[in-house]
């Protein structure tokens, strides 16, 4: 082991003569090499921790559950797996009466204080279905809190504890955040209090499919740590820490947090009204690929595509049809299908907007008045027999016949043609019998006849762009025709 020494006993030989490394560096006029160096570059959040962590605090649930009669015993392996994870152990005693109704301590996260009259923020997951919800400070004095409203689409909860002149946190820009930047994550995982722990924004406006654009970090979160808040450098509250990526159900390097100014614009109409007030328009918006851009003449990958139109919306009564390309909303532009969703549903209803549509090869304005968001679903229409007259299209290996007039009215379309039969390079493209074509390389089909007369004057060494409808959802479908 003679090899290895200390990087401060290093020796250099200078001129015949062995110096320390710090002292050919003072030779030298350099700076100090040593810890003290060191430490100046790395960031101290012990004063941060000091300034913001009395607003953090503990979150514990109960809920009244009844004790199933029969519940087979666990073994103490079970039992300890479940308590590492906050979940409920079943009763194991049974058939006692007596303890059919007593509280079940069943989770535990994180929240912060927002307010100092006592409006604490967390997740909703972490109160979702609690009978009652405990709030502990970090000078141990416990609240029983009422909640004031969830909303599941964001995971924001906002709850409330009788106390006042309680010390709150202060609330960040999120458009400040810069990815490489230091976060600090305050909370309780797996049930230890004021934990603190640290690391960068590995990404900004991660898009995870929910509703709203996530901060990624690589800051340490694991369960408990739920609800509590994500901070930046100057004490300043910049997200919600809400979910981790996990293959085993422990921290592995990949955490998101809910932004800020989103949780906060849903804090305060949860504190006005108990929820919150979405808008929208009624369309199914999807991804637009590279490919389906090249093939309609859009360019570049970007805006919505629009699969279907619900009935009676506010998007049928502008005049957007299934097929159209949103690119812009209310002059925002949109990128991909989660930017409409998300400019959307926070757009006050009753609001016009202007909406910019690619349609058929050329851009179009329109005007749309914003509905409140509601569960409703678009109806798929049901099958119905086509008439005869079936037209055949070798090339594609497609056989269509044109929609009868109850079909059109069924459907709600003014023009397509209706696959009887796919084969061959339609059937490997996807195209299926019963799927209705509403379009040829931008060009709108009116019948079966026009259809065979499209498809004629193609070019047969490149690819034909289809515009699908498959029971309540359109999609283009590229189709290599064989020559």
């Amino acid at each position: 082991m003679k090899n290895l020494v200390h990087p401060h006993q290093v020796l250099v030989r200078w001129t015949g003569v062995f110096l320390s490394a710090a002292a050919l560096a003072a030779s030298l006029g350099l700076a100090p090499m040593g810890a003290q160096a060191q430490a100046r570059e790395l960031p101290d959040f012990t004063e941060l921790v000091e300034r913001t962590g009395p607003a953090v605090v503990n979150i514990r649930t109960a809920e009244r559950m009844r004790v199933q009669q029969g519940v087979p015993e666990m073994d103490e392996q079970m039992q300890e797996f479940l308590r590492r994870f906050g979940v409920p152990i079943p009763n194991q005693r049974r058939g006692n009466p007596r303890d059919e109704d007593a509280p079940q301590r069943r989770g535990v996260g994180s929240g912060f204080i927002i307010s100092a009259d006592g409006f604490v923020m967390t997740n909703a997951h972490v109160v979702d279905g609690a009978d009652e919800v405990l709030v502990t400070l970090t000078d141990k004095r416990e609240f029983k809190a009422k909640l004031i409203g969830t909303d599941a689409r964001t995971d924001v909860a906002v709850l409330k504890i009788e106390a006042s002149g309680l010390p709150a946190v202060k609330i960040g820009d999120v458009g400040r955040l810069k990815v490489g930047e230091w976060v600090l994550a305050i909370g309780s995982p797996f049930g230890f209090d004021n934990t603190v722990t640290a690391g960068i924004v590995s990404a900004k406006a991660r898009d995870t499919g929910e509703l709203l654009p996530f901060i990624q970090t690589d800051v340490a979160i694991n369960p408990g740590n739920s609800g509590g808040p994500l901070l930046n450098m100057r004490g300043e509250v910049v997200g919600i820490n809400s979910q981790i990526y996990s293959r085993s159900g422990g921290f592995m390097g990949i955490s998101f947090a809910i932004p800020i100014d989103e949780a906060m614009r849903v804090s305060d109409q949860l504190r006005g009204g108990g929820r919150v007030i979405r808008g929208r328009i009624g369309v199914l918006p999807d991804d637009v690929s590279k490919e389906v851009a090249e093939a309609i003449g859009l360019g570049k990958p970007v805006g919505a595509i629009v699969r279907s139109v619900v009935e009676g919306s506010p998007a049928e009564k502008a005049g957007i049809e299934a097929g159209d390309v949103i690119t812009r909303f209310d002059g925002k532009q949109v990128d991909k299908a989660n930017d409409l969703r998300r400019l959307v549903a926070s757009t006050k209803p009753g609001s016009k907007v202007s909406i910019q549509v690619f349609r058929r090869g050329e851009s179009k304005a329109l005007s749309v008045t914003i509905a409140e968001l509601t569960d409703e679903r678009p109806r798929a229409s049901p099958d119905s027999s086509a008439p005869a007259a079936p037209v055949q299209a070798g090339a594609l290996g497609l056989t269509v016949v044109d929609l009868s007039d109850a079909q059109k009215r069924e459907l709600k379309l003014r023009q397509g043609v209706r696959v009887t039969a796919s084969e061959g390079a339609a059937l490997r493209s996807g195209v299926r019998e019963g799927d209705v074509i509403l379009s040829v390389n931008n060009q709108e089909v009116s019948n079966a006849k026009q259809f065979q007369t499209l498809l004629t004057a193609v070019d047969k060494s490149k690819v034909v762009t289809l515009l699908v409808r498959r029971d309540n959802a359109v999609s283009f479908v590229l189709v290599k025709p064989v020559r």
